[in-house]
């Protein structure tokens, strides 16, 4: 009988960790008409009337208001999305992101 040693193959169990959640953030300002405010958050957001009113209202008394939490690449996206469509009818509507910590 041959003398081998069976050594026990070890299986690497690889733990995916789950994305950082990013912040997106309205940030308040004195131009763009809360109207308008409402409708991006509704079209953007998928925000009922009553949503995107309390999230601009926040937005307007405290001057910032996180509006939702996405993984980074959603939320870049959504934000920029957002302040263009500010943009595209002359607002300086603002829609920022940070990490949640």
């Amino acid at each position: 009988m041959p003398d081998t040693t069976a050594t026990p193959k070890t299986k690497v169990k690889t733990k995916t960790e789950r994305p950082r959640l990013h912040k997106v953030i309205l940030v308040n300002d004195d131009y763009t008409p809360r109207e308008f405010v409402v409708t991006v958050l509704k079209a953007e957001f998928r925000m009922t009337e009553d949503q995107a009113h309390k999230v601009m209202i926040t937005a307007h008394r405290r001057g910032v208001c996180v509006v939702a939490v996405f993984t980074k690449d959603v939320a870049e996206t959504k934000a920029t999305r957002a302040t263009d469509a500010g943009r595209a009818k002359g607002y300086p509507l603002l829609f920022t992101t940070e990490p949640e910590e």
